[in-house]
């Protein structure tokens, strides 16, 4: 869904001035063409040009831009390097866009506490890079992790395929320099692991920008792995490969990773990237190993074992480096990957017990084709989080809404077998309206009510994460006239 590029809205444009004057001539957009290229994250079905763009860079910018919003109770809408897959980042129309990718330093790699203290505009990648020297790196790696934010990595809590051994960025993050909603500059936790009392980093780590800014993050750094060794095990159906998965885990090993790819996600990167994949595999699992290297061989050994009982046709250990890039190249190129295959297409992410992997998995290759849509599956097979790809042709009539339809029930699946609307690509926009099939209206109200707290004029990201009356039970997309339920006196829209 895309706006126009309207002129910047009288109120924004008074403000124009003093945003100028808070981040410089360059770091404020007011001309349409630029803006433009803002109006949307990764996920590019939905889009709105921002008011205006402010890309301030220091934690006291960040404050003096908020309180100026905050004052006018103009929205502002956070944003990193744009790589969300939830239109999280979905700029206002009348708001403030408030990027931090210049805000980019790695301010320390303290080897003595095991930490890193980074801006918000840090790529995930780079902290491994400064941490490598002194054996360590920064575990959470989401595909994007060469170009994606660490302030993005909080506000969605972004996981990645080691999530399965290693966790997600919650799990890796001690401590937050936030800016709230008022304005106010506020440090939560620090290098110290662990912390007393109400556990507010958890709360805000996940939150999607509607509880403030993070200006400053302090990230756990993991030692280095003695040895690490990657495997690639193809089989000729996903029901054998998820065998061999649950095999795995109930054997007692547990591996840094374990991802799977069908039929269609393969053929995309091997056009994509030519990753030399075994031909005529219906599926591949990406099995990695890391720890001491005794311990690692024998679960090498093991792990082998299990995929070939399952019926795996291929099992190949990677030979050294190089080969063990292109065999992770296969995995973490095929969300781009599959635009060879299909001229548009919908990511999206659900999570499942991994118990319930093969039957979901049977139900969306039915709902595939019932409706004529091709579903391409790319997912963390350890922990049960699914990423398919649903591929359409956006130049055939009515192809977009199939597609919308089949991505939707695919997530109503995850929910009616006990899992989630998201592992890590977060609510947004895109998945708000899905919110109340997981939450009942008290759970959803307590989410709202610790929200306003922090954020009482509902500035901080507005109409995303949590549902409003015109979201609920609709196409995502902007509503023109009143909704039913307000014109009723039903609903109340914010």
């Amino acid at each position: 869904m895309t706006t126009s590029a309207p002129d910047t809205p009288t109120v924004l444009t008074a403000l124009v001035p003093r945003l100028r004057e808070i981040c410089g001539e360059d770091g404020v957009l007011t001309d349409p063409s630029q803006r433009r290229v803002y109006e949307s994250d990764g996920l590019t079905y939905h889009r709105a040009t921002p008011g205006v763009v402010v890309m301030p860079t220091t934690t006291e910018q960040v404050a003096a831009v908020i309180r100026l919003c905050a004052r006018h109770r103009v929205p502002y809408v956070p944003r990193g390097a744009g790589t969300g897959l939830s239109a999280g980042a979905l700029p206002h129309a009348e708001g403030v866009l408030l990027v931090t990718s210049r805000m980019r330093r790695i301010v320390e790699i303290d080897v003595e506490n095991e930490c890193a203290v980074v801006e918000p505009g840090v790529a995930n990648l780079d902290i491994t890079r400064a941490a490598s020297p002194h054996g360590y790196y920064y575990a959470p790696d989401p595909s994007s992790q060469q170009v994606c934010s660490v302030g993005g990595n909080v506000a969605e809590n972004s996981g990645g395929a080691h999530c399965l051994k290693y966790g997600f960025t919650v799990n890796h993050v001690r401590g937050l320099q936030i800016v709230t909603p008022a304005g106010e500059i506020v440090e939560l936790g620090g290098k110290a692991p662990g912390a007393h009392g109400y556990d507010l980093i958890g709360a805000f780590v996940g939150s999607e920008g509607t509880l403030g800014v993070a200006t400053r993050v302090t990230v756990s750094l993991t030692r280095s792995p003695e040895k690490t060794v990657t495997l690639l095990s193809a089989f000729t159906s996903l029901d054998a490969g998820g065998q061999a998965v649950s095999a795995i885990i109930s054997a007692g090993v547990l591996p840094s990773a374990i991802e799977m790819m069908d039929a269609l996600a393969i053929e995309a990167a091997e056009l994509a990237v030519a990753c030399d994949y075994p031909e005529g595999a219906a599926a591949v699992l990406v099995v990695e190993l890391d720890g001491p290297a005794e311990e690692v061989d024998a679960q090498l050994e093991r792990v082998t074992a299990l995929c070939a009982d399952a019926g795996s046709f291929e099992t190949r250990a990677a030979s050294g480096a190089e080969e063990r890039a292109l065999i992770w190249k296969g995995r973490k190129s095929a969300f781009a990957a599959v635009g060879r295959i299909s001229p548009s297409y919908i990511v999206q992410d659900g999570v499942v017990p991994r118990t319930a992997l093969g039957e979901v998995l049977g139900r969306i290759a039915a709902l595939s084709e019932e409706s004529g849509i091709r579903v391409a599956n790319v997912f963390h097979a350890g922990d049960g989080n699914l990423h398919p790809l649903v591929l359409f042709d956006d130049a055939e009539p009515g192809a977009g809404e199939r597609a919308e339809r089949v991505s939707g029930a695919i997530l109503d699946l995850c929910i009616e077998h006990g899992g989630s609307i998201t592992g890590e690509h977060g609510v947004g926009v895109d998945k708000a309206c899905k919110m109340p099939r997981m939450f009942d209206d008290a759970a959803l109200e307590t989410f709202d009510l610790f929200r306003r707290a922090f954020d009482p004029d509902g500035i901080a990201n507005p109409e995303k994460l949590l549902p409003t009356p015109r979201l609920c039970g609709e196409r995502p997309g902007v509503r023109t006239g009143v909704h039913p339920l307000v014109a009723s006196g039903e609903a109340e829209q914010f």
